[in-house]
């Protein structure tokens, strides 16, 4: 029994790691964004393509890195997390 209980939270530190390390990098990603918003906004109208500037792409970017994020913990929760918290049940 003791032994089950140690895994579990061990578990549940792995989990609170994955959750950190990735609530770490979304926000590294968004508060870049927002420090060049605030302090380059020269780089980011510069022109990429036609209609399309440097600024737009990266606020794309933005958004695409939280979905990678978001897919990133839940393919890691379904395929360990879940896995490993059935086999302890």
């Amino acid at each position: 029994m003791h032994d089950r209980e140690e895994r579990l939270r061990e578990l549940a530190a792995r989990r609170g790691r994955i959750a950190g390390l990735l609530t770490a990098a979304v926000v590294v990603i968004y508060f870049g964004f927002i420090l060049l918003v605030a302090y380059n906004k020269p780089l980011l109208a510069t022109p990429v393509t036609r209609g399309l500037t440097l600024g737009i792409l990266l606020g794309a970017l933005v958004i695409v890195a939280s979905w990678i994020t978001t897919w990133l913990y839940v393919r890691w929760a379904n395929n360990t997390y879940d896995v490993e918290l059935e086999r302890l049940r």
